[in-house]
């Protein structure tokens, strides 16, 4: 390896799950590098917080092995976990003590030496934008700040590796994006780690996804890799001006060869949404010149036609729908 190459952080080796007869995670193995944002995507009981908490050292798995750094986390825990900050999705904070307290308290227990502690603290605090209500009670917090409080605590002792488990949840919109940018300064010079149901947001803060479901990795890569998945599909998006005309664009679309999965939506004004994907033949051809020439010869009247960018929410949704397990590795 060269010596510019950065370092793999955290690497999971086939790692399952068993709760008595519930397999919640089966044999899934990735890799996290040093300076990136990777994320775990996928619906609620998918296996993410299970596999968030075997790498934060909550518990060992059933089988297969983790490494934070070149540290076996099995056999050497309390090493792997010294260099591991873990923000869990319900963050539990003391109400009672003051946000500077409490991590003070933090700094103490992860061993941060006394006269570097002030120092440590308030630059965590700085970082989090804390200071200003540094002396409240943390009972008395927004969610907002209580999330930022919890931040704080996970990058005490400065941990080259970050796990974050739905880091958002439960904030508003300005909330919401004050915690991303956080995050994404954050992914510069460690292996940060996240789990999210939310598509966009990985979408918007990793350089990399995983998409698990049902305890096993569908796919992962880049956003650009995941949607070469399914580059023998298109998908393009109809507008006509009337709703009457909706039931003779449906028959019209439906009996051009290679479209699929049609589907139909009408707002307030009655202007009807058209969308399906091509497959096969259809997609080496740009159907909008087609559409547009055969919607107009039969007096439909066509507001637009346009081809859609893959969201991650499709690709994730055709990946499921095809049984793509094969896995795309990066």
């Amino acid at each position: 390896m060269n010596n510019s190459d950065p370092a793999t952080l955290i690497k999971f080796e086939k790692v399952s799950k068993r709760y008595r007869n519930f397999q919640a995670l089966r044999e899934v193995s990735f890799e996290v590098k040093e300076g990136e944002i990777v994320g775990f995507l996928g619906p609620n009981g998918a296996g993410k917080t299970t596999a968030m908490r075997i790498l934060a050292g909550f518990f060992p798995p059933t089988s297969g092995r983790v490494f934070v750094g070149d540290v076996d986390m099995s056999k050497h825990p309390h090493q792997a976990k010294q260099v591991i900050g873990y923000l869990p999705e319900t963050v539990s904070l003391y109400p009672d003590m003051r946000a500077i307290e409490y991590l003070r308290f933090v700094a103490k227990l992860k061993g941060v030496p006394a006269h570097e502690l002030k120092g440590h603290v308030r630059g965590k605090m700085s970082f989090c934008g804390l200071i200003e209500v540094g002396h409240c009670l943390i009972g008395r917090l927004s969610k907002g700040y209580r999330q930022r409080v919890g931040l704080a605590q996970a990058l005490i002792g400065d941990p080259s590796v970050l796990v974050l488990d739905e880091p958002t949840t439960g904030l508003d919109p300005t909330q919401i994006k004050e915690i991303r940018d956080l995050v994404r300064a954050l992914g510069q010079n460690r292996a940060v780690i996240l789990s999210t149901h939310i598509l966009p947001e990985a979408s918007m803060l990793c350089n990399r996804v995983m998409m698990i479901h049902q305890g096993e990795i569908l796919a992962s890569g880049t956003v650009d890799e995941l949607a070469a998945c399914l580059k023998n599909r298109e998908a393009i998006h109809v507008t006509i001006k009337d709703r009457k005309d909706k039931d003779l664009a449906l028959r019209l679309l439906k009996s051009i060869p290679g479209v699929e999965d049609l589907k139909a939506a009408e707002d307030v004004k009655g202007e009807t949404f058209l969308s399906f994907e091509t497959s096969g033949a259809a997609r080496a051809e740009d159907l909008r010149p087609r559409i547009a020439k055969l919607f107009v010869e039969h007096g439909i009247s066509i507001m637009e036609v346009q081809k859609l960018n893959r969201t991650l929410e499709d690709i994730f949704l055709t990946l499921l729908k095809e049984g793509k397990l094969g896995r795309r590795s990066s």
